[in-house]
């Protein structure tokens, strides 16, 4: 059955992290990286947060990416899990406390400008065209995003609120992702169907599952093709999504 709706979630899709922005505030407590290394990390972070941290709320999930980040890029004192490190460790390497600190500095930094703008603001070249292929075959898009309260206005400062049709942000929904509540709210706002409605999201166990459990079709976006033994559609762009939906594959 031929898809008319997509649901995206935003950030891992439309919107990443600004990495150079998160590599000045690390600067400013002492800390040295490059964006470069930091994105370098990033997708193998996310894929260990989203195996690995069920059952905590996306929230505390973006959060504990950076952590996963900070220590591959090896820019931390804390442990894989962003926590920071034991009594034991501390005093096997006196050093790794004090960079603990200054980490938590420079990520409380972070979030009081995530609060007011949203850290996640660096678009992909690739991403409006793809928009603008989605929506020219006549498919509504429908942002369904796990966010702060102020989804939209970042999508608008960003300059991707003209390709979106409609913005579903949890913290007003009270609800978040993987609940199929979510998708079924947005689903009623858009007027479309389970059935032609598909998800693409970067998350399994939150995108993927939720979609599942609301009854659409669910596509991962695995730029990194990290999601090898995991049963789901994968894609590695919005791009590939495009050429997935117009061709021969995508819509049977």
């Amino acid at each position: 059955m031929a898809i008319d709706t997509v649901f995206l979630d935003a950030g891992g899709v439309l919107v990443f992290p600004n990495w150079h922005r998160v590599a000045a505030a690390l600067a400013r407590h002492g800390l040295t990286t490059t964006a470069e290394a930091l994105a370098a990390v990033e997708w193998r972070a996310k894929h260990e947060v989203d195996t690995g941290a069920a059952g905590q709320s996306d929230l505390v999930r973006g959060w504990l990416v950076f952590g996963r980040v900070f220590a591959r890029a090896g820019v931390t004192g804390s442990d894989a899990a962003g926590r920071p490190p034991t009594r034991r460790a501390a005093a096997r390497h006196p050093d790794d406390s004090a960079t603990a600190d200054a980490v938590d500095r420079a990520i409380g930094d972070l979030q009081r400008y995530h609060a007011d703008h949203n850290l996640w603001e660096r678009v992909p070249p690739d991403v409006i065209p793809a928009l603008r292929r989605l929506r020219g075959a006549g498919r509504k898009l429908v942002v369904v995003s796990n966010a702060n309260g102020r989804m939209r206005a970042a999508l608008d400062r960003v300059g991707l609120g003209p390709h979106i049709d409609l913005v579903v942000d949890s913290f007003e929904e009270g609800v978040e992702k993987p609940n199929p509540q979510i998708f079924a709210r947005a689903l009623e706002r858009i007027g479309a169907r389970p059935t032609t409605t598909l998800h693409v999201g970067d998350l399994f166990h939150t995108d993927v599952v939720g979609a599942r459990a609301a009854g659409l079709r669910a596509v991962l976006l695995d730029m990194a093709d990290l999601y090898g033994g995991f049963e789901c559609e994968r894609v590695r762009s919005l791009a590939e999504l495009a050429d997935r939906l117009d061709g021969v594959s995508g819509d049977s």
